[in-house]
């Protein structure tokens, strides 16, 4: 059975960002379509898989942003 839904309709069916129309639509197809419940498992599993992560930036980074954030303050306070 043939559907209609791309990855990105059930990256929001995921996150419930369909309407209840969307949702029930996705639903059903998903019950009736094997294949589009393998791309929606799939995809589920990126996204928990993708909530593990932590990411920091380097402390260099963190102090460059700063230091140039400073450099703008001093530079607005001599135009004054």
């Amino acid at each position: 059975m043939a559907n209609n839904f791309t990855p990105e309709d059930l990256i929001q069916y995921l996150y419930k960002e369909t309407t209840p129309e969307e949702t029930a639509a996705i639903e059903k197809a998903m019950a009736e379509d094997w294949t589009l419940r393998e791309k929606f498992e799939v995809i589920k599993k990126a996204a928990q898989r993708l909530t593990k992560f932590t990411i920091s930036p380097r402390t260099e980074s963190v102090l460059n942003v700063l230091k140039y954030a400073q450099k703008g303050i001093v530079e607005k306070q001599s135009m004054n």
